[in-house]
Formats: C-alpha cells, structure tokens, sequence
C-alpha cells in the first residue's frame, strides 16, 4: 500500500497522523490530495497554519484565527483577553470538521498546541487531527529572549497518540552526493566532508547578477536588491496594482494587507522587459520557484519566457481568502467554507533576490545564498534546500565556519532522532 492509501486508511479509522520528513520530499503535495480526497468525498476539511503564509500554500487559514484564539500566546493569555470559553458559532464550527490539518507543525509552539487541543476538547470535535511539518525546520517564533518550546513538548501531544509517517525521497534534487549533504545538515552534522563540500560551494559570482536569486535571511536585504537590480534594466517599468474583489462587506484594509504579505502577493507589482521573476504558485504549465524572464507586457497580460525557451502567457490569478458561515441547504443548516474575498495579481515576484521565509515550499535553480544573514537554528538547512542542483548553487563567503551555520535545536534534534525518523 502506497504512502497516500496508508494515510487515507489510518485517518478513516480515527488514527492521527503526524506527516514528517525533510525538505523537498513531498509533504505539502501528499496534503494537497489529503485534502481533495476528503472534499471530494463531500466531508470538511479545515486548513491551517500558525503562520499566514504557510496557511496560504495549502489554500487555508490561521490557527488562530478559525479557534477564535485572538493574539494569545497561551491558554493564561486567552484567560486574561477573555476568549477561554469558547463561542458558540467557533464550537459549531469546530464540532462540524472532519479533518483538521495543521501544516508546519515546527512552528507551532507547546503552549499553541495546548490551546488548540483545549478548543478541540470544548468543541466537542469528533474527527481527525493530520499534522505535517519537520522539526529540523524553522521553530516556533519566541517573544523576546524567551526559550523555544516545541508542540511536541506540550502533554497535549502524547494525548494525540500520533502515527508517525515519514516521507524519505528528495524529489527536489537527483543529486546524490548533495542529497546526503542535505540530509547531514539538516541534522547538524557537519563533519570535514561535509566542510570540504560546502567550501567548494563559495565561487565566484560575477558582475552580471541577473541570472541569480540571492537567498536573504532579512526582508530589507531582499526589497533593497530588487530594486537594485531591477533600475540597471533598460527598458521602460510598468506597474500592476492587484485587483481586489470583496465577498464579505465587513473585509478590513489590515485583513487584505495581511493576506498579501502571507501569500506572496504583490501590492503593486512593477516589471520590466527583460526582468527575471519566480512563479509563486503551481500551475499546469509551471512550478512554484521556477524561473522565467519577462519578454512582453500588455495591461492585462504578461508574457514569461522559461529557461527550455517555452513562452508561458500569464494572466491575473485570482487568490481566495476563504471563511467558514453557517448556511441552511435543503431545509439544515450546514457549515460551509465560502470566499470573504479575492485578490486578482500575476503569481510572480521578482527574481533577483527572496527571504529564506517567503522562499517556504519553493524549487529554485540559480540560487546564492547570503550566509551572512543566517541566524536561526535550522535557517541555513531550509535555504541551502531550496536548489535544485549544487553546480546551480553558490554559498557567500561566511564570516563562521558551517558547524555554526548549520546548528539545530538540540530538543528538536532529539525528539526526531527518538521517534526513529
């Protein structure tokens, strides 16, 4: 039995599963068809992300904002805001899923996960929990000084009684050699061989920087290079403000703020003839990270040209924030996930440079990465994750050796290394 039947079999007997494995293995396209199986089998599905952006890739939303958790970090915070009970259209809501994913697990903190399984608890909810994610990944965000604690750390995580599922197979490179690399960084163990490697990774890079995208730990480094690089092309600039299109009339400006920024959307996209971009979803036609150039651009159209010489005619895509209502159909009233509002944009940004967060579930070929700006545990893993090919990937210079570039959490690294992953 295949990976997807074995999930699929151990969800419908009421067995929580928890979705594991490196970067670039397939986790969050094993969940998308997780998710079309259960839709299209008629049950609901709820879709969420402790961060916006990664509840954007799988099409969902934030944990806290379906829990109706507010800003609360914990349950004593939900106490304090007023929120520990739970209202009675989130408890209806809840009660109503089948499914409950919650994708990038790795940032969901312990006292998150004690909030989560408290509304679960106070819901009444009778389904299923699927949560997926990497704790060699980017950890939770802390407040201040504060000491990261993992979802794994909370008592609510042995009362789930997950079946692990580990996924194994790269599929983002077919390089061995760099695979094994991968896989040693990924767990912090980077020994002479590994040093020898990535040495050999630091080449030089050139005048002509338009054929990369620069890989940057800070959104300030990333915008100041775009723009940059973007002001050397010749050819003339032109602008496209995304178009938005409200379903719900109670849509705040900050809600559709926020959505941009979680979905890599674009305010006001500027481009120019010649410019490089990165697509920022998945398409028939192309993939989320691959590169492209702009060849033409009309008002409503722009024309991308791919590395193999295939010219892709790009129009506005739209991108839906959803919400769930309750409705009556045929005589019952039902929960059902509608559109609060859409936001119409081309799915690319610029190429020139991306931050290691917003590059999150992307393929990149032609990649430097600014090993300067790595200062998270597991940071340097996730960007060095994103190429496709180590003779396509450039490392700067570091100003420490890659034992302190690549260190990992030593309480993830121990909780993975015990589950036998």
């Amino acid at each position: 039995m295949d990976t997807f039947n074995t999930i699929i079999s151990s969800l419908d007997t009421k067995q929580n599963i928890f979705l594991t494995g490196g970067a670039g293995t397939g986790k969050t396209t094993l969940t998308r068809k997780i998710i079309e199986h259960y839709v299209g089998e008629g049950k609901k599905v709820a879709k969420l992300a402790s961060t916006g952006m990664a509840a954007t890739l799988i099409g969902g939303q934030t944990l806290h904002s379906f829990l109706d958790l507010g800003i609360a970090d914990s349950i004593e915070e939900l106490e304090l805001k007023g929120k520990l009970e739970v209202k009675k259209k989130i408890k209806k809501l809840v009660s109503s899923m089948d499914l409950i994913i919650i994708d990038e697990i790795s940032m969901v903190s312990a006292a998150l996960f004690e909030m989560i399984r408290l509304r679960l608890l106070q819901s009444g909810f009778k389904g299923v929990v699927l949560v997926v994610g990497d704790f060699l990944q980017l950890p939770p965000v802390v407040r201040g000084y504060g000491e990261i604690e993992f979802a794994f750390e909370s008592e609510s995580w042995q009362r789930f009684a997950f079946k692990i599922i580990t996924l194994e197979i790269n599929h983002r490179s077919d390089d061995r050699d760099f695979v094994k690399v991968l896989d040693k960084v990924r767990f912090g163990e980077v020994s002479d061989d590994e040093h020898f490697y990535l040495h050999h990774l630091i080449k030089p890079v050139g005048e002509d920087l338009s054929q990369y995208t620069y890989l940057y730990g800070k959104n300030y480094s990333a915008s100041r290079h775009n723009k940059e690089q973007l002001a050397y092309i010749d050819s003339d600039e032109m602008m496209f403000t995304s178009q938005l299109i409200k379903h719900d009339k109670q849509t705040t400006d900050k809600e559709v703020e926020r959505f941009l920024s979680d979905a890599r959307i674009e305010p006001e996209l500027r481009l120019k003839v010649g410019a490089p971009v990165l697509f920022t979803r998945n398409a028939w036609n192309y993939f989320n990270g691959e590169r492209g150039r702009i060849v033409r651009l009309t008002d409503e159209v722009v024309y991308v040209e791919k590395s193999e010489g295939i010219v892709v005619k790009l129009e506005r895509a739209s991108m839906v924030k959803t919400q769930w209502k309750e409705r009556t159909i045929a005589g019952h009233k039902e929960m059902v996930e509608e559109s609060k509002f859409s936001v119409q944009q081309f799915p690319i940004v610029l190429a020139f440079a991306i931050t290691i967060h917003k590059s999150q579930g992307m393929s990149i070929e032609d990649l430097i990465i600014e090993t300067t700006e790595i200062f998270a545990p597991s940071q340097f893993y996730v960007a060095l994750s994103r190429a496709t090919s180590p003779h396509r990937l450039i490392l700067k210079q570091p100003t420490t050796n890659w034992c302190n570039l690549a260190f990992v959490n030593p309480k993830a690294l121990a909780f993975v290394q015990r589950e036998g992953e």
